[in-house]
């Protein structure tokens, strides 16, 4: 089975919700209510469906989102890349924060589907394109990425070209709830927050979660010269 019509599909298995730290931005999201939310990832693979990470508010989005709402001056006026997207959660917000350019960019093809459809929903016009660009570097001024380091090989890989990206002057700003494969030694924490979040995704009913900027390279090496 496949699902030609991504849209149709958002919008019948999913509800328009205010995301709950960040309540200025409504996602279209599964919940309790929604069938999709009660599929396995079995039933999901027989109807042609990726793990639908889109259609979740994840902590560290919402974390990310929340901060840049709060200091708008980190995106103001710049070019903004929403790495691995997912909702168009972080995207959103960095648009409502007057970044001056947005590109949301996620591999899978539902998320890229699901980003126009919440954006339309928060009166935001931003850019959607589906391809993976790590390795790539198109000029962005920020970078955001959320929830990104949940598995070790694409946390390794997305870590170092966000590095790559940081030491040639863009700032990286990382949305994180505690997953295993954060480099927390590479990072500075920027804010904290207590992230209402769905018992079961994540085992709890509030996820503490973390802004954090990536740090140079330079920086690092002058504060081990200290120790």
């Amino acid at each position: 089975m496949t699902i030609e019509d991504h849209g149709t599909f958002i919008r019948t298995h999913t509800r328009l919700l205010p995301v709950p730290h960040a309540p200025e931005i409504a996602l279209f999201v599964a919940d309790e209510a929604t069938a999709l939310w009660h599929k396995t990832e079995e039933e999901l693979g027989e109807m042609g469906l990726p793990p639908p990470f889109w259609a979740f508010a994840w902590a560290g989005g919402q974390a990310l989102a929340r901060y840049i709402l709060d200091h708008p001056d980190c995106v103001a006026g710049q070019k903004v890349l929403d790495f691995a997207s997912g909702s168009g959660l972080v995207a959103i917000a960095a648009a409502k924060a007057g970044a001056d350019v947005v590109e949301a960019v996620d591999i899978d093809p539902f998320s890229v589907s699901a980003i126009p459809i919440n954006a339309s929903a928060n009166n935001i016009a931003l850019t959607v394109r589906q391809e993976d660009l790590i390795g790539s570097d198109e000029g962005w001024d920020v970078v955001l990425a959320g929830d990104i380091c949940y598995e070790s090989d694409l946390a390794s890989k997305v870590i170092s070209w966000l590095s790559y990206l940081q030491e040639r002057g863009a700032i990286v700003l990382i949305g994180d709830p505690g997953r295993s494969y954060l480099p927390k030694d590479r990072l500075t924490c920027l804010a904290t927050y207590n992230v209402p979040v769905t018992r079961a995704l994540e085992d709890t009913e509030i996820k503490t979660s973390h802004v954090w900027a990536l740090r140079r390279a330079q920086d690092m090496l002058a504060e081990a010269g200290k120790s």
